[in-house]
């Protein structure tokens, strides 16, 4: 049996990334980061761990160009 992961709403997932609210939907809006589940009424949940990876992911195909 797997354990089941908690899930936080966007506002929650920003503060403990460090980013906006307004950075959290651009994100999912670009199809960067992927929620956990949608809700019936259209929340975003989010496995805070889970949207780690896929920033690292992300960070790791596009590199600072500095």
């Amino acid at each position: 049996m797997t354990a089941r992961r908690r899930t936080v709403g966007s506002g929650e997932l920003a503060a403990e990334l460090g980013l906006s609210r307004r950075s959290i939907s651009r994100y999912a809006e670009r199809g960067w980061i992927r929620p956990a589940l949608i809700t019936p009424g259209g929340q975003y949940r989010w496995d805070v761990e889970d949207v780690r990876k896929q920033l690292d992911a992300l960070r790791e195909r596009r590199p600072d160009r500095a």
